[in-house]
């Protein structure tokens, strides 16, 4: 699996979950800029993947700002560091060295065709990039997911616009372009994105109970209470490494929905995408054809997709319209659980 996010709270509790499947071999963790900077970013994936077991997975830098526009972040929702309240150690020296992103994705589908599963729980910036230097890369691939875009439902960012998709939109636009293009040439329809939008991701509401639930299953003796009651900025005293990391960051997160009017929860859309990608959680789609909005400033990163062909286009994408977000939380509980407990043995 090659996995592309911009670490952020839920891009981290995915990657956490990620290190947690045994099924699962991570090939590198790539780093697009959009909840923090790209520099941050990548530290905080490195801090997480040593604390997961997994230092030596190359964490490898593309781009550095959208295609077209500036880069704009988003503090408020991830604090400044990007994993809110939640610090690591600094993991030291990398060991990719300073290998290029795009570089590393062409040669690892070339090296490997028809194996990778790519993850993309950031802004589409690397992908686009990967695409335009190698055209071949949609049949190369085994799997493309994508977290991103809102269709019959209200925009994150705007009314009508999802972060990821308005953080790059042009980037978004050229991925779905050249999946129509390459639908036209034959492309295999189960080759096509799989696109978790807002529509479902949200459904995935944590409540800060999953904490108590965790610390529990990692085998922590005193209980992990997260409540609305509790003095902002509260930190954990979780004596494991992982429960405390994740309690610190999405006590942040539970804080900015709140500060929003949408309760004492945390949507984690990036792990259901993580969920889709590896197989592990049930879902539905429904074929689309996808364009993103770029040029109206009132629509501006919009996603709109074509369900009925109205456009007369190939489909271009694979749109999931169900899940169940209750067998989700169990099995994100029992999987970080396993993972948690590794640590306490090994400590």
């Amino acid at each position: 699996m090659l996995i592309d996010c911009d670490t952020g709270i839920d891009d981290a509790l995915a990657l956490a979950y990620l290190c947690s499947l045994d099924h699962v071999k991570i090939e590198a963790v790539t780093s697009t800029p959009g909840n923090v900077d790209v520099d941050q970013v990548t530290a905080n994936n490195r801090a997480l993947l040593k604390l997961c077991g997994k230092p030596d997975v190359p964490v490898l830098i593309g781009a550095r700002e959208p295609l077209e526009i500036p880069l704009v972040t988003t503090p408020e929702t991830h604090g400044t560091q990007g994993v809110g309240y939640a610090t690591l150690p600094d993991p030291g020296p990398s060991p990719a060295g300073n290998i290029d992103a795009v570089d590393y994705w062409i040669q690892a589908a070339n090296a490997n065709p028809g194996e990778l599963t790519v993850l993309l729980t950031a802004p589409l910036t690397n992908f686009a990039l990967a695409l335009r230097r190698e055209p071949k890369l949609p049949w190369l691939l085994r799997k493309v997911v994508i977290m991103g875009g809102a269709f019959y439902y209200q925009g994150n960012t705007t009314p009508t616009a999802e972060w990821n998709t308005h953080v790059d939109p042009h980037a978004a636009k050229e991925v779905f372009a050249v999946y129509t293009a390459a639908a036209e040439q034959g492309l295999d329809s189960e080759k096509l994105p799989i696109v978790c939008s807002l529509d479902t991701t949200e459904r995935f509401e944590m409540q800060p109970e999953f904490l108590t639930k965790l610390a529990k299953e990692a085998g922590y003796e005193e209980a992990e209470l997260v409540q609305a009651s509790d003095a902002e900025g509260t930190l954990s005293k979780a004596s494991n490494p992982l429960v405390r990391y994740l309690s610190d960051a999405l006590r942040f997160y539970f804080e900015f929905h709140q500060h929003y009017d949408q309760g004492y929860i945390a949507h984690v859309h990036d792990y259901f995408a993580a969920g889709v990608a590896t197989g592990t959680l049930e879902y539905q789609t429904r074929p689309a054809t996808i364009d993103v909005e770029t040029e109206s400033q009132l629509l501006f990163g919009t996603t709109v997709a074509d369900f009925r062909g109205l456009w007369g286009k190939p489909v271009n994408a694979h749109v999931v319209s169900h899940n169940d977000p209750k067998a989700g939380f169990e099995e994100l509980v029992q999987r970080l659980g396993a993972l948690a407990r590794s640590m306490n043995s090994n400590s």
